[in-house]
Order: structure tokens, then C-alpha cells, then sequence
């Protein structure tokens, strides 16, 4: 067993994991009930697991949680607030890009993380970050118009 501590949505948490290979995403569900970050496939190809690991976008259903040790966690629930959304987070709503709403999570995240590097991306460099974050339902369109609204408003 092993205690680590991380940043979680801007507080300091500490957490005792007794599988060193135990996914970042099962300490976020089950340890803290951060129901953002959502199980999909478990293999790091669905996206809807997306957290920003130290600013960067990280599939945590397949990153140990030992490995990030003292790392800056921020999932859907600490980007922004009902009161105070994201850019990002805004858009969505205001494009109606929701259906479903499995994979949203992970579209959120990627996309914030992908705007707070490239501010002003085309549409094609929209659809190529987005292109590893699936959605069954077909709101890609409004997912991409979504991401277009929030980097005019960033």
C-alpha cells in the first residue's frame, strides 16, 4: 500500500492505493466522486476517461495513479462552475452539442486543453484533435461548432 497526494480540482487530497497499477480515473470516481471523467472502453482509445494531468489532456483509465504522484489533477467538475462556466464548457451548452452526453467529458477536456495551445485553430485542426474522442451519437458537428464558438470567445 502506498499514500499519494495529488492536486485535485485545486485542493490537495491524499489518497491509500493498494495497487501501484490502480487507474488515475478509479481514485477519481471512487475515491473522490468525481463523476466527470466516465469509463468507456479502458483501453485509452474512447476519450470519455479525459482529465488535464499538469495542464495537458491524459486518458486516466489508463494512467497509474502512483505515476502522477503531486500532479495538478482538473476534471470537468473543477474546469468550470455552474456560475462561472468554461469557455469551453459554455459553448457546448450554447451549440446544444450534447445528446447522449458519454463522451462529452472527454470532448470538453481535449478541446480546453487543445485551445489553451492553439487559441485560434481551424476547422480541419479541430477535427484532427477530436478525431481519437468518440461519439456514437453524430453531434460532431455541433461538437466542432462548439469548439469554434468557445476559441472566438477565448
Amino acid at each position: 500500500m502506498s499514500t499519494i497526494t495529488l492536486k485535485i480540482n485545486g485542493a490537495q487530497k491524499s489518497v491509500t492505493i493498494e495497487d501501484p497499477d490502480m487507474p488515475l480515473l478509479y481514485v477519481l470516481r471512487d475515491e473522490f466522486s468525481l463523476h466527470g471523467p466516465r469509463f468507456g472502453c479502458g483501453l485509452g482509445q474512447c476519450g470519455a476517461c479525459t482529465v488535464h494531468i499538469d495542464g495537458h489532456a491524459v486518458r486516466s483509465c489508463i494512467t497509474p495513479a502512483f505515476s502522477v504522484n503531486g500532479a495538478n489533477i482538473t476534471t470537468l467538475e473543477g474546469l468550470g462552475t455552474p456560475e462561472k462556466a468554461h469557455p469551453v464548457q459554455a459553448a457546448f451548452i450554447e451549440e446544444q452539442a450534447v445528446q447522449c452526453g458519454y463522451c462529452i467529458n472527454g470532448m470538453i477536456m481535449q478541446s480546453a486543453a487543445f485551445l489553451a495551445t492553439n487559441p485560434h485553430p481551424t476547422e480541419e485542426q479541430i477535427r484532427a484533435e477530436l478525431a481519437n474522442n468518440l461519439c456514437r451519437c453524430g453531434t460532431h458537428v455541433r461538437i466542432v461548432a462548439a469548439v469554434q464558438r468557445a476559441a472566438a470567445s477565448i
